[in-house]
């Protein structure tokens, strides 16, 4: 099976003392593009290295996460001009609204997300989107911006069926990961009334482990769990869900 991590930050501290052979495990289960979102400039050195250490293999983003929304937020979004500007990437995010950790900034993260989408439709780019505690108000500034030519991913799908039909309306995959394997994750109870044509596969990593890994330091070799799992919920095979899913990433990022 060929595999694609639609989200993974391999440039993680976490990954500081073990990256390249984080990076084998992954190859040889499989997966063999790896794309990085962005979380602020802080982690763009990181990042480029990465890229030029695996240009076969790594595909970067330029975004600002919504949890590094803060006062400085125009300063880092010049930053994210400056590398879509300089650089090859493959998509604007990670960027979105979170309201799990600090409400504080919400005017900011609305402002910076509003801004981001724009910067996508501005450079025929994908948009791949954050939303935790946020549906509403993700929902509220796509509404406003418009989508028109717009697409992209919802990261970390979490949401109900409902919302899931939302979030495609607007022309977005569900990024479907570690989550789908919980006992109280939900997703796996209404996923196959969603088409498998609009799931991409990912995993966060280093977070959101799958089962049996949960709790501990997620990396991109655990996707044959995701795939494991989402194969179950869909009856079918593996293969075949490695095959849709690999072409909807393809379809997202052009590639």
């Amino acid at each position: 099976m060929i595999l694609t991590d639609t989200h993974t930050h391999l440039y993680s501290e976490a990954f500081d003392e073990d990256r390249s052979e984080v990076i084998e495990r992954a190859m040889k289960a499989g997966v063999s593009r790896f794309f990085l979102p962005a979380i602020d400039s802080s982690y763009v050195p990181g990042m480029l290295e990465l890229q030029q250490q695996y240009p076969e293999n790594i595909y970067l983003m330029a975004g600002l996460h919504p949890t590094h929304v803060k006062e400085n937020f125009e300063e880092e979004l010049l930053q994210v001009q400056r590398v879509v500007a300089e650089h090859k990437v493959y998509a604007i995010g990670e960027t979105g609204i979170d309201l799990y950790w600090d409400k504080s900034f919400i005017g900011q993260q609305k402002e910076a997300f509003a801004r981001q989408i724009q910067m996508a439709k501005d450079h025929a780019l994908p948009i791949v989107i954050h939303c935790r505690d946020a549906f509403d108000e993700i929902f509220e500034v796509l509404d406003e911006e418009g989508t028109d030519g717009l697409s992209g991913i919802f990261h970390c799908f979490t949401g109900t069926h409902e919302q899931a039909l939302r979030a495609i309306s607007f022309n977005m995959k569900l990024g479907i990961g570690g989550v789908v394997t919980f006992k109280n994750g939900k997703i796996d109870t209404f996923l196959d009334q969603i088409d498998l044509e609009h799931i991409v596969l990912e995993t966060d990593s280093p977070y959101l482990a799958p089962v049996p890994y949960r709790g501990k330091r997620n990396e991109s070799a655990y996707l044959l769990n995701v795939i494991e799992k989402v194969a179950e919920v869909y009856g079918i095979s593996e293969e075949e869900v490695a095959r849709i899913t690999t072409a909807n990433s393809k379809e997202v990022f052009g590639i």
